[in-house]
């Protein structure tokens, strides 16, 4: 892996980290936050330099191992437990003091080039025992076990299946198996069969460590048996110079994984926009929007019988307050309700109570962020439920204005109203004009006045044999058999005035109910979109930014894990 690789990879564990404030583990994130300081304090120190720990328990021969690689006495071994208090570094190679105040170890040995087999860039450290009862000593080894490029854990055959060594150190380092080698010392007590037998075991051990792959040799620091190959395990590592890039992203990875964790499983992909339906769907119902709907249907009902309805029966119709009106949500209300055209001053005068509202809204979201956030982990649907529930206080006012600033009602009245309207008069003027021209009769007759002529509408008739008689044929005797049906002019307009008045407000009733559904279907259009912008507003926008905190977190992870 380059450098460039590494860089990128330490910006998405920061942004991951960034994401993740406050909503995961403290104790996780601060963990990655050093691991990204440390990534980029190391990337701005000496590249050409292989920071090598040796670590072990008292006892296990560290300082001797480190004599053993060197091929001189650089460290001490002592007799009094525990032997190294401090660091030691014996360095290869010109330029890495700053590297070593950044380890913050002072004592320093420099090497010369023949020295170890000249392995120009090594920096070998001899660390503080890890199991020392001082625990100032424990917490210097701790920290150069985190800062060190390339870790050996010298272990002994007594020792080496210690709990302290493995629960508290090689365990924590899971998923590092390639910066990672463990040394068997003290090998020459030990016949062949059993060195190959406690390797064996070793390796299991290491194994369930999650090192699986991690390098086990079996060394002796006294006759120098298997120093050779570690010593040139060292010597390529240092030539190399990939053991640090390759600590810091295996430190990166470990704690990346964990943080993905942390997150939970991602909803599935439609989730979201069948839980934003429904959660309308619910302040609808909250708000009142079905009552709004019907009537809006009944008022558009009702304003279309005024206008094309028979004229004489009209008025029954207004006797019925308009229920738009009632509740408040006619245009002309609206305008003398908030006359600085504010709309956001207009209420309905839904009967909806405020907490019947309330806790339906509040059903609502809750289900809502049930839905958005399923598979997330605890501290995320907790503060999704908090962003949501932060607005339900404002739902009810919002949903009120929302459906009394939706215009529900028809911008202008449909043409063939006004048509109809034309008709409906036109055809009750010829009604009143039959009944004053019979009037006008029926006064003649009572004053036994001559009438004056009355014109006939005549009928066309069928004749015996099958032919038609029109108006205008032959009188009776003439060559008929039947006599053709005559209505007196008056009395048609009457009749004929009323019966094409009544039928004709009958058809438009059926065409108002088809225009009034369709009107009713609009205004619910209209009033979904007002309550989805809402929904949108208080609640799935507030929820939505923690969704894609979440998102941003686990995607971020996920690079860095990789």
């Amino acid at each position: 892996m380059s450098r460039l690789d590494l860089a990128g990879r330490t910006a998405a564990l920061d942004d991951a980290v960034d994401a993740a404030d406050g909503r995961i583990d403290g104790a996780l994130l601060d963990e990655a936050r050093a691991v990204v300081t440390r990534a980029r304090e190391r990337g701005g120190l000496s590249a050409e330099h292989t920071v090598v720990a040796l670590a072990g328990a008292t006892g296990s021969g560290k300082s001797s191992v480190l004599n053993a690689v060197a091929g001189v006495d650089v460290a001490q071994p002592g007799v009094r437990r525990p032997t190294t208090s401090h660091a030691m570094a014996a360095v290869w190679g010109e330029g890495a003091d700053p590297l070593l105040d950044w380890l913050e170890v002072g004592r320093r040995h420099q090497m010369g080039p023949a020295e170890g087999g000249g392995a120009t860039g090594l920096v070998l450290l001899d660390l503080p025992d890890h199991d020392s009862v001082v625990t100032e000593h424990r917490v210097r080894a701790e920290r150069l076990v985190a800062r060190a490029d390339l870790l050996v854990w010298v272990v002994d055959p007594q020792k080496y299946a210690d709990a302290a060594l493995h629960d508290g150190f090689l365990r924590p380092l899971a998923g590092r198996a390639e910066v990672v080698v463990v040394a068997l010392n003290q090998a020459d007590r030990l016949t062949p069969q059993e060195t190959s037998a406690m390797v064996a075991d070793l390796k299991r051990l290491v194994s369930q460590d999650g090192l699986d792959g991690a390098r086990v040799l079996a060394v002796s620091a006294r006759t120098g048996q298997g120093m050779d190959d570690l010593r040139g395990l060292l010597a390529k590592a240092a030539a190399r110079r990939e053991a640090a890039t390759a600590r810091l992203a295996a430190d990166e990875r470990a704690v990346a994984r964990r943080i993905v964790g942390e997150c939970g499983t991602p909803p599935p992909s439609r989730q979201g926009s069948q839980a934003r339906g429904d959660l309308v769907a619910a302040l609808e119902a909250a708000a009142g929007v079905p009552t709004v709907v019907d009537a809006v249907r009944v008022s558009a009902s009702r304003d279309a019988r005024a206008a094309t309805g028979w004229p004489l029966t009209r008025w029954i119709g207004r006797l019925r307050k308009d229920p738009l009106r009632r509740l408040g949500l006619r245009s002309a209300d609206r305008e003398h309700r908030a006359p600085s055209g504010r709309e956001d001053l207009v209420r309905t005068s839904l009967p909806t109570a405020q907490p019947a509202v309330r806790s339906a809204a509040a059903s609502a979201v809750r289900r809502y962020v049930e839905e958005v956030t399923r598979g997330a982990a605890d501290p995320w649907v907790l503060a999704a439920r908090s962003r949501g529930q932060a607005g339900i206080d404002q739902l009810p006012d919002a949903l009120d204005q929302a459906v009394a600033a939706t215009r529900v009602e028809v911008s202008r009245r449909p043409l063939w109203w006004s048509v109809v309207n034309v008709l409906q008069w036109a055809l009750l003027t010829v009604l009143a004009a039959g009944l004053l021209w019979l009037l006008v009769l029926f006064g003649f007759s009572y004053l036994q006045l001559p009438a004056p002529p009355t014109p006939v509408f005549t009928l066309p008739t069928w004749s015996g044999d099958g032919g038609v008689v029109f108006p205008g044929a032959p009188e009776p005797g003439e060559g008929l058999d039947v006599d053709p049906f005559r209505i007196p002019w008056p009395t048609l307009m009457v009749l004929g005035g009323l019966a094409l008045g009544v039928l004709l407000a009958l058809v438009c009733r059926l065409f108002a109910a088809l225009g009034a559904r369709r009107r009713a279907m609009v205004a619910r259009g209209r009033l979904r979109q007002s309550v989805g912008g809402v929904a949108d507003r208080l609640v799935r926008t507030p929820v939505g930014e923690e969704l894609d905190r979440l998102a941003r977190c686990r995607t971020a992870a996920t690079l860095a894990a990789s």
